[in-house]
């Protein structure tokens, strides 16, 4: 309920308590759309890590130094520019539950991926890197399953408006 002070006029009061009475009331989230959402903002918190992580390397602030941007590589310069900016609009967009934003950690997430799968002789190996990479997408997956299953099922129940 919003709390009406003595700063607004009574009339102004008595419409927006009228309008929050009036407010139509939508169907609540389920519990698995609630922990869905939750998740989502979990790995939005650590696309964000990972975001301050590249970006305190690149700018010297890391590692002594010695990842610093015009120190790197050109393939790592190429890797962790890219990187340093996905990881940020994917937590962006993941806290926000928008649709883009999943899609953009997974390109961030494949990227990483690729990066010590398909050329460990250049970014070296991380195991526990890639395999968070896998479980947090197959929790995604297996959460995305769930609720098109729990929105089939609603979808069939019989509803007073159904012919």
């Amino acid at each position: 309920m919003i709390a009406v002070t003595g700063f607004m006029p009574a009339g102004l009061a008595l419409t927006v308590r009228a309008m929050v009475a009036d407010s139509a009331k939508g169907p609540r989230p389920s519990l698995t759309e609630t922990l869905f959402a939750l998740f989502l903002r979990l790995v939005a918190v650590g696309s964000l890590w990972f975001a301050l992580q590249y970006w305190a390397m690149l700018t010297g602030f890391s590692f002594g130094g010695q990842g610093r941007f015009d120190l790197l590589p050109p393939a790592w310069k190429a890797a962790y520019t890219a990187l340093a900016v996905l990881f940020p609009v994917a937590a962006v967009g993941l806290w926000l539950l928008v649709s883009w934003g999943p899609v953009i950690w997974l390109i961030a997430a494949a990227t990483e991926i690729a990066m010590h799968e398909v050329y460990p002789s250049t970014f070296g190996v991380n195991r526990l890197l890639v395999l968070t990479h896998g479980a947090i997408a197959l929790v995604f997956v297996l959460f995305r399953v769930a609720l098109f299953v729990q929105r089939r099922r609603q979808a069939r129940t019989v509803r007073t408006d159904s012919p």
